[in-house]
């Protein structure tokens, strides 16, 4: 995930063609071979100087992305993303890291890649719609907490698909089947035509709306303020506000240097604009900070955990995560595998924090303010819910190309608990961007939050 909306970004990636893989370096790596993860549909070929997926499901195997290799379990992909794989306590057994998320993946190694992987695979509008309904029947955890029955959306839809199906014909019956999960982690591209949906009542992050409500905050809320600056490719903004508060904005985690920059590159100007910041005079004399993600069209999870080991001087945990590994039972999972917060060895500010967040805080915008739940120190939550959608998705690929995404995973509290669907709930609920707030010129969100800062002085 890594441009305007996790959504956007992981179809545009699946889109990318593929280089050719660069020559094996010297040597046999002991990760070498074929592995199965646990969970994600996905079969990993270590060796000949790449990394091969296959994509799996029981409709059948698909070659899906690959990575070249650039040391032994070192990989990179075609968007500059690190894949590194490392075996654990025996041979047969290895972690999958990707230096844009946070995470593992656990991988058992197979003795060899399923026939099915090696043979053609069939490539009638049916084929395609067996793989895409399999691949949700088998990854997607929330059918029961959307209220779908996803059995009888395959009765209802699959006689409608035939082998005269055209393209557009079958892109519009993928539609109508996803529609009712009103999932932003769910989405369909076929060339220029994209399906994807927010939850009803929420408005998806655009550059449109971000470039809106960049002006309105500009003109309305930092009217008064100094030093404001943009960082990042205008993906951040800072200014210092009257009575010694601060306002920080995020409207995504990843575009920060360039849309095709690697992950390194992200996240070395992350902490240039941190540092930036978070100067030790500065934070010396501030006594509040508001961080505004209510346009956050996500991106890296992993750059959410950068910025909030800013904001503390005592270790905690973000957030645990699961991703579903069952095909026949949506409720198994992969052991929680609990994600650090860390205090930086860089300036850092401690203080009372406020933030904003709405329908249009998507995705890693949601994992970061998950991140800030158990901050220590006092956080207060204002506005509106969240998105409600926190996996990382999984790309997939059909049969004549189509692609499509969906998650699989879960994020959970201290307390097990989730926010899939509903959002991460305010604590002090007021209304963001909507058209009365515009046309009135008014921004309550951002109001009571300077009031409850100065409160709290």
């Amino acid at each position: 995930m890594r441009i305007a909306t996790a959504v956007a970004a992981a179809l545009t990636v699946a889109a990318t063609a593929l280089p050719a893989a660069s020559a094996a370096p010297a040597g046999r790596s002991a990760t070498d071979g074929v592995w199965r993860t646990d969970g994600y549909g996905t079969l990993l070929v270590l060796g000949d100087g790449a990394l091969r997926e296959y994509q799996t499901s029981a409709a059948g195997c698909l070659a899906g992305d690959s990575a070249r290799q650039t040391g032994p379990g070192d990989f990179l992909t075609p968007d500059g993303t690190a894949l590194t794989v490392r075996t654990t306590h025996d041979r047969d057994h290895a972690r999958l890291a990707a230096d844009s998320s946070v995470g593992h993946r656990r991988l058992t190694r197979l003795r060899a890649l399923p026939a099915d992987c090696t043979r053609p695979p069939a490539t009638d509008p049916r084929a395609d719609f067996d793989v895409l309904w399999q691949t949700f029947e088998e990854n997607y955890p929330f059918f029961a907490l959307k209220g779908v029955d996803w059995h009888a959306v395959r009765d209802r839809y699959r006689p409608q698909v035939h082998p005269g199906t055209t393209r557009a014909e079958l892109f519009g019956i993928f539609s109508r089947m996803l529609r009712p999960l009103h999932d932003a982690h769910v989405a369909v591209k076929d060339g220029d035509r994209v399906f994807a949906e927010v939850r009803p009542g929420t408005e998806p992050p655009s550059p449109r709306l971000d470039a809106r409500v960049k002006r309105f905050t500009v003109t309305r809320d930092l009217k008064d303020a100094k030093n404001r600056q943009d960082f990042a490719a205008g993906r951040i903004t800072y200014a210092d506000l009257p009575g010694a508060l601060g306002y920080l904005r995020i409207s995504g985690f990843g575009g920060y240097a360039g849309d095709d920059a690697p992950f390194t590159a992200e996240r070395a100007e992350l902490d240039r604009t941190l540092d930036t910041v978070l100067t030790p005079a500065r934070t010396r004399r501030l006594h509040g900070l508001i961080i505004d993600l209510r346009v956050n069209g996500g991106g890296s999870d992993a750059l959410g955990i950068r910025i909030a080991a800013r904001l503390t001087g005592t270790p905690y945990t973000a957030y645990a995560k699961r991703a579903r590994n069952d095909p026949a039972d949506p409720t198994r999972h992969t052991r929680p595998e609990p994600v650090p917060v860390v205090p930086a060895r860089a300036p850092r500010y401690t203080g009372p924090v406020a933030v904003l967040t709405g329908g249009s805080t998507v995705s890693a915008g949601e994992t970061f303010t998950q991140a800030l739940l158990d901050r220590p120190g006092r956080t207060v939550r204002i506005g509106q819910p969240t998105q409600g959608v926190f996996s990382d998705v999984m790309m997939r690929t059909l049969p004549d190309g189509m692609l499509f995404v969906l998650p699989n995973e879960e994020y959970l509290t201290r307390t097990g608990r989730t926010f899939d669907g509903t959002g991460i709930p305010p604590q002090l609920t007021e209304p963001v961007f909507t058209e009365e707030e515009f046309a009135h010129h008014r921004d309550s969100a951002f109001d009571r939050a300077v009031r409850v800062l100065r409160a709290r002085r």
